[in-house]
């Protein structure tokens, strides 16, 4: 009888997969990497060739040395980690660890962890593609030489502690810059006249816009403006010049990927990023579901592609037709393609079968979960779901030489939104609510006229940051999480009612890598840098060339920085606590870990201790307010 083994990244996959396979396969996971370069030093020989230098992590001997008892039992292997690059490296790493060389080892991947694609990804097997490989390489010793150089610097120059990274640094710029907007920003003063007039001898008034004398929009810049139009309005009679009536559809939403779904499960589930990709991992590696076991319920989870599968597309097509009728189903190709490069070609993110309805599962997954669930389930079925279909009326009102406009949009298909609605697709039903035509007798009732002041650019939050990472090709879908993890667990930036604000420390250290680094921190180099990478997973750059390239001027800025950048001190924040031991105020200070309080009189002093924040009770204070 043969022996097959299969390795899988995570545990939690194991139990899914092995009841997809017959008892000839044992299933096993490696825990994620199992080498890597080492944490004491940079692991990377600049001086010959940039090989770097990777070693067993610490912690993983017992599961490599339980791998490799199975190994030896085993005809076949079957490398089944992730089907992306990172996924890609650790199955490349694996064949040296366990020595491989000599085995016959096969690559699968399966974009989800149901019986179909494991046992399609079989019959697929392929040999690692060391493209793939490369462009993981190269991103991870890019990322290393950035922090290892660059860090020991701030730690010199500012605190220790910081770090610096080749994207995260960026993502910091990104949000200072927008501070600095905000802060500039100068408001400017404008004017809106409304209308109330009667229709027909109608009880309720409509309500029209002014919109100027000409073919385009007047802007109303002060109020002598305003009170000199309202004068020149003055006796004027209201006539109907024009209604327009038109046909507007609302498209469909493209399904999930991992940005869209980031974005949206911040702005409707007020979820964070790091907190979004946790469950999404949990949904596709697999959960208990009554009657099934173990079951993956989304696909793949890290993509920036919107292409869905043909048997998905049908299953889809058949469940929709079931439930809400044929003029619902998607009559033609919604589907777009992608600005940017698609990630490994995957899939957008979906259930991986639409006929397990999320309240089918309510009951059998946690609240957090679940809620994750229907949102992708919503999001994916909309997607193949006809377009919203929306009535407008435009209506052009004569006032002497002044225009005035009205309008309304009735929804007359709801289409994709039966299922899948956000905040933008509730639409106004407009300021119209009885017909007009040229006849309709319109007799003037007051007018509103209105200051305004334009408003500053708006605070980032995870989710416009996550678009503005993506729109400016800085990372990547499995970046965009772990950066802003960590530049919050950093202290640069700290975030309040979902905005983020730069803290001094942010501030101190942007403005140094500004000053010194330039380049790590312009957003079209790091943009260029990705589509190299990108370059690499084609085939057509090689990944040491780009490092070649990067680094002797990497090595010429930290040189100067050291000479030329001045020390600049930033002051703990001091807390009530006394220390014990020497009687000063302890201050707050940050760790691995978070906050803990410390004697600023170290090293003389070195007592420290946790930092427990005080919560106000709601119900003590309004209890003692009665």
């Amino acid at each position: 009888m043969h022996k097959y083994l299969v390795i899988v990244e995570s545990p939690a996959k194991v139990k899914t997969i092995k009841k997809f396979l017959g008892s000839n396969y044992e299933v096993l996971a490696s825990n994620g990497h199992v080498r890597d370069l080492p944490k004491s030093s940079l692991g990377i020989d600049v001086e010959n060739d940039f090989e770097p230098n990777y070693i067993t992590i610490r912690g993983k001997g017992d599961i490599l040395s339980a791998l490799r008892k199975a190994v030896k039992k085993a005809d076949k292997i079957y490398l089944a980690t992730d089907p992306d690059r990172e996924g890609e490296a650790i199955s490349w790493h694996l064949m040296f660890a366990l020595k491989l060389e000599n085995k016959k080892v096969y690559r699968i991947s399966f974009n989800e962890i149901t019986k179909t694609a494991v046992k399609e990804s079989l019959k697929n097997a392929r040999e690692i593609d060391m493209n793939l490989v490369d462009a993981q390489q190269a991103r991870r010793v890019l990322d290393r030489i950035v922090g290892y150089r660059i860090s020991p610097l701030l730690w010199a120059k500012i605190k220790r502690g910081l770090s610096a990274g080749r994207v995260q640094s960026v993502a910091l710029r990104i949000i200072c810059d927008r501070e600095e907007e905000i802060e500039k920003f100068v408001p400017e003063e404008y004017w809106t006249i409304d209308v109330d007039l009667q229709v027909n001898g109608e009880k309720e008034p409509i309500r029209a816009k002014y919109y100027g004398t000409g073919k385009t929009k007047a802007k109303i810049s002060d109020e002598t403006e305003a009170n000199r139009i309202l004068e020149s309005l003055k006796g004027a009679t209201y006539q109907v010049a024009d209604v327009k009536k038109s046909e507007r559809v609302r498209k469909a939403p493209l399904p999930f990927t991992t940005s869209t779904l980031q974005q949206e499960a911040s702005k409707v589930l007020n979820f964070s990023t790091q907190k979004t990709m946790r469950l999404a991992q949990q949904l596709y590696e697999g959960v208990d579901i009554k009657g099934e076991g173990t079951v993956g319920l989304i696909t793949y989870l890290r993509t920036d592609s919107v292409r869905v599968s043909e048997e998905a597309q049908n299953q889809a097509a058949n469940y929709i037709e079931q439930s809400y009728g044929k003029s619902y189903v998607l009559s033609e190709n919604n589907e777009r393609k992608n600005q940017q490069k698609i990630q490994d070609a995957h899939e957008a993110i979906r259930p991986t079968d639409i006929q397990r309805i999320p309240a089918m599962v309510k009951d059998q997954l946690p609240r957090d979960l679940y809620r994750l669930y229907q949102l992708i389930w919503k999001r994916f079925t909309a997607s193949r779901m006809n377009a919203a279909v929306y009535e407008t009326v435009s209506v052009k009102i004569k006032a002497g030489s002044h225009i005035f406009t009205a309008s309304s949009s009735n929804l007359v298909f709801d289409g994709f939104m039966k299922v899948y609605t956000v905040e933008d697709d509730h639409e106004e039903d407009g300021l119209l609510h009885v017909a007009l035509d040229k006849k309709s007798e319109l007799t003037f009732l007051d007018f509103d006229a209105k200051q305004h002041f334009t408003q500053p650019p708006a605070h980032f939050t995870e989710s416009s940051l996550v678009k503005a990472l993506e729109d400016l090709g800085i990372g990547r879908p499995s970046t965009y999480a772990p950066t802003i993890t960590t530049i919050l667990g950093r202290r640069y930036v700290t975030k309040e009612n979902k905005n983020i604000y730069v803290t001094e420390l942010g501030e101190v250290v942007n403005d140094m890598m500004k000053e010194a680094f330039p380049t790590i921190v312009d957003v079209n180099f790091t943009a260029n840098m990705e589509t190299l990478l990108d370059g690499v997973a084609e085939g057509s750059v090689k990944w040491k060339t780009i490092i070649s390239n990067f680094y002797p001027d990497l090595d010429e800025a930290v040189k100067q920085a050291e000479k030329d950048l001045e020390k600049v001190k930033i002051q703990d924040e001091v807390s009530e606590e006394v220390c014990e031991l020497c009687g000063q105020n302890m201050v707050i200070k940050y760790g691995p870990h978070g906050r803990f309080l410390a004697c600023p009189g170290f090293p003389a002093c070195k007592n420290t201790k946790p930092y427990l924040e005080r919560l106000e009770c709601p119900v003590l204070i309004a209890v003692e307010t009665l």
